[in-house]
């Protein structure tokens, strides 16, 4: 996952771009970057780290211009070069540039159309340039030197005939406007809205609404599955459906873990979402184990704490806070590497021992995906003296690997691969475990809205939406992905080299 922010207004963007972005870090901590247009002008920051550390005054003060695009960055391949660093930019045609969430499935048969067909380079290993200069050659084909959203609307429908995969993106052609489109299954989430001002209507798009909700614009709705939306330098809004066949497939994840609870994706509160979950959840508790003996329950922060607070609401059970977080610590999941997400876990999280003392004690995860996390806070539970320690799980086994821009692509390194409930549980060392079903999970976000087909599941239920994820690309991915591959990757990053491929 990553987050995207595009705006055009009447006055300058890189205030608001960077506000965007901060209420967006959840979504990537590894990198940050703006572009922005001023009179024929680009200006580009981006570099790893956070995105207070990336801006300081003096890039801010040379970001000017009334529109630009952002970007904070998740890596999913382990690359933690600044050189992956988003947005993207190439001169040619009219100047362009893109910023990416998602994950493209035909990666290595783009680049190879790219170079040997469209007489482009890729300089990267990031999808997203890929995603880029495809749209890029699509408009160039347009044949024209005064672009309208026509030209516009079908390059992009070129894009959705050629890359597979989830994909929503922001682009910012240069003195002409910003476009966002989603890839037709609608796998990650893109939104936009309007606020008003005396000069005139200004326009925003973002991965999520509690952008629109900081920065005092007010949500139109979700760009559809397959749509592009664009607002020219006017200030003019136009949208387009650019792909007939589309299914609209949002990321169940996203409302497990991902988005921040006060947003609002694709029709559904994701903190009314949560609620159901917890709701779902202590109805199976209740079919399961009805005399169980929990006598507190304590969420693992912070995603879990509405699912928590209404599982204990409804068994009757009280709910206390057991772990208190450093707030200046990462999300573990997101972090590369298996030793850094060890080591992060107890700087992250410190128990407070009453809480725990002589005390069957439930600890609630929204999701467990590698196990670490849940292994050491379990130990961290006895430790503190609980006298039995079960473990909930908002969501189903994680048991294959996600493809779509979620870092799970070694199943090996999923602790529910090749493992049952009983062999989880004595993985992770808990006294007693419960997980959601799938179809409660589902219910549990569908209730929210009932015109999503369906959801992306495939992290669960091995079930890929855009039907071209074979074996032998998900052993690929694996290979790539694995933590020794991550870690392979930056030691070779030691060494700055620019990497020129072989095409003979």
């Amino acid at each position: 996952m990553c987050g995207v922010i595009g705006m055009v207004a009447h006055e300058p963007v890189n205030q608001d771009l960077y506000e965007g972005l901060t209420v967006l870090q959840h979504r990537g901590q590894d990198a940050a970057g703006i572009i922005t247009y001023d009179n024929g002008q680009v200006s580009l920051r981006k570099s790893n780290g956070l995105v207070r550390d990336v801006f300081r005054t003096r890039h801010m003060m040379r970001l000017t211009g009334n529109m630009g695009i952002g970007h904070v960055r998740y890596p999913t391949a382990g690359c933690e070069s600044s050189a992956e660093a988003q947005p993207f930019y190439v001169n040619s045609p009219f100047g362009i540039s893109l910023a990416h969430n998602g994950n493209l499935t035909n990666t290595e048969a783009l680049q190879e159309e790219l170079f040997r067909t469209d007489r482009r380079h890729i300089n990267t290993n990031s999808d997203s340039e890929i995603l880029l200069n495809v749209f890029a050659h699509e408009l160039g084909e347009r044949d024209t030197f005064n672009l309208t959203p026509e030209d516009l609307f079908a390059a992009v429908g070129a894009v959705h005939e050629r890359c597979h995969g989830a994909y929503s993106a922001v682009a910012m052609i240069n003195g002409y406007g910003i476009l966002a489109f989603r890839d037709p299954f609608g796998i990650r989430p893109l939104c936009f809205g309007e606020r008003r001002t005396e000069a005139g209507r200004e326009y925003l798009v973002a991965s999520e609404s509690v952008a629109m909700d900081m920065l005092g614009f007010e949500l139109i709705r979700e760009v559809a599955p397959g749509e592009a939306v664009f607002i020219d330098m006017a200030g003019e809004l136009h949208t387009r459906q650019c792909q007939e066949k589309a299914i609209h497939s949002p990321c169940i994840f996203e409302y497990v873990y991902l988005s921040r609870p006060d947003s609002i994706v694709d029709g559904v509160a994701v903190h009314k979402a949560r609620l159901r979950m917890g709701e779902r959840l202590a109805a199976k508790m209740a079919r399961v184990w009805p005399d169980h003996d929990v006598d507190v329950i304590i969420p693992i922060p912070d995603t879990s704490r509405t699912v928590a607070m209404q599982l204990a609401y409804q068994l009757g059970v009280e709910s206390r806070e057991g772990f208190i977080k450093n707030r200046y610590v990462g999300r573990t999941f997101i972090m590369p590497g298996q030793k850094a997400r060890k080591k992060s876990v107890r700087q992250k999280l410190n128990p407070i021992p009453l809480e725990f003392e002589g005390k069957s004690v439930m600890l609630v995860d929204d999701s467990v995906v590698r196990g670490t996390t849940s292994q050491q806070l379990v130990q961290l539970a006895r430790e503190s003296g609980a006298r039995r320690v079960y473990l909930a799980s908002a969501a189903p086994p994680v048991r294959y690997p996600n493809v779509y821009g979620i870092d799970m692509p070694a199943p090996e390194e999923l602790i529910a691969y090749g493992r049952d409930e009983a062999e989880i549980t004595r993985a992770i060392g808990a006294d007693w475990m419960i997980y959601q079903d799938l179809d409660d999970l589902k219910a549990a976000v569908g209730d929210g809205n009932p015109a999503i087909e369906r959801f992306d599941c495939s992290c669960f239920d091995g079930d890929y939406v855009t039907g071209d994820v074979s074996t032998a690309y998900l052993q690929d991915l694996s290979e790539a992905r694995s933590d020794e591959a991550k870690e392979q990757s930056r030691n070779d990053e030691d060494l700055e080299v620019v990497d020129v491929h072989n095409h003979a």
